[in-house]
């Protein structure tokens, strides 16, 4: 069981809140009390009359736009499971009224997973199901309004089914953070320029983890780079570095299958070599949050391996090399609103060139 990690809703046994819940899908689009379900099918009204849409190609559609003040606590969406899509497919969520997004995020890489493709696993943020079922149980505030929209850069349609429960009567301060979702990719990266994957932002703010997609493109191991984040002014060094690429995920000695509550892989495409095929790996930054007072941003080293079994950690050292890879990441936080503008979006075939194979289900 996915265990929460809020308490505004009390404990499970507490009936006495403020709080009212609701939820939007296609049966209920305004989230409505007592609106939902009143669209008819051949078996009558109120008798699934519009439980999916088919989203066309081009277009965008709102999924909800709530007035606050509010939390989102959950949402569930499912598509035609296929790594073209989850990366042709965009979420963009507005708080506040803002005219510009907050999360602009390819679908599959919100919902916890790199290269359009996860077997079933769940995170503490994260669950997956077999069939494409997409789950994500970050808390989301706001004070004035949210306003999310999905759309299809594909030029067929696909389609959607989806759910968002939320609750109303919260009762937040403006300062509060708002969730931010930024989606990044360099396919190869830069000799010797560190992957950014957490942009840099300034003001105060709560870095809460990241989903990272590897593709390495040359063999021996890879994952010898160090994470850094750069707080506070911090310029040419940064205050938290970490040790290396798969140590950031917090596992060790190359990579493994394991998705964990805060961290792991949920993804490792080949099981009989450590330095090949594509990976798919988490952090969050839950019960370790990573605060910053004025700026931040966030990046990892394409360094590896020439070499194996060192006897010394001097041979160790001895044996490291600068990397061209193909990584990706989706990195989540919360900072004030309004907020600035995030780095533009790469575009549609920067985002879905060189995804897995995998045939739709």
């Amino acid at each position: 069981m996915i265990m929460r990690f809020w308490e505004d809703t009390g404990q499970p046994f507490d009936i006495h809140t403020r709080l009212e819940s609701r939820s939007i899908s296609f049966e209920n689009r305004d989230g409505g009390k007592g609106r939902g379900g009143m669209s008819a099918s051949p078996l009558g009204i109120g008798r699934k009359g519009d439980p999916a849409r088919f989203v066309a190609p081009g277009e965008c559609i709102e999924l909800w736009d709530i007035a606050g003040p509010g939390t989102i606590r959950h949402l569930w969406m499912t598509t035609t499971q296929s790594p073209e899509i989850m990366r042709a497919t965009v979420i963009r969520g507005y708080w506040e009224g803002s005219d510009h997004p907050a999360i602009e995020c390819p679908l599959g890489d919100f919902f916890g997973f790199a290269h359009g493709w996860t077997p079933p696993f769940e995170s503490k943020v994260h669950s997956v199901g077999q069939r494409n079922g997409l789950n994500i149980w970050l808390p989301m505030p706001f004070t004035r309004g949210a306003r999310f929209t999905l759309t299809n850069e594909l030029d067929y349609q696909i389609p959607l089914f989806y759910q968002v429960d939320y609750t109303i009567g919260d009762g937040h301060p403006e300062t509060i953070g708002r969730l931010h979702t930024c989606f990044r990719r360099s396919n190869p990266t830069v000799l010797r320029q560190d992957f950014e994957f957490m942009p840099r932002r300034e003001g105060v703010g709560k870095f809460v983890g990241t989903v990272l997609g590897i593709r390495p493109l040359a063999p021996q191991w890879w994952g010898e780079g160090e994470a850094k984040f750069y707080l506070d002014g911090d310029s040419d060094f940064a205050t938290i570095v970490g040790t290396g690429a798969e140590d950031y995920a917090a596992i060790s000695f190359c990579i493994q299958q394991t998705p964990f509550r805060f961290h792991g892989v949920n993804w490792r495409e080949r099981d009989d070599r450590i330095d090949t095929g594509r990976v798919s790996m988490y952090r969050w930054h839950l019960p370790d949050p990573i605060f910053w007072k004025t700026d931040i941003r966030g990046t990892i080293q394409q360094i590896g391996l020439n070499g194996s079994n060192p006897a010394t950690a001097d041979a160790y050292k001895a044996m490291f090399v600068e990397r061209l890879d193909d990584w990706s990441a989706a990195s989540f936080w919360y900072e004030a609103s309004p907020s600035a503008s995030l780095p533009a979006l790469c575009p549609l075939a920067e985002r879905i060139a060189d995804l897995p194979t995998v045939e739709p289900v």
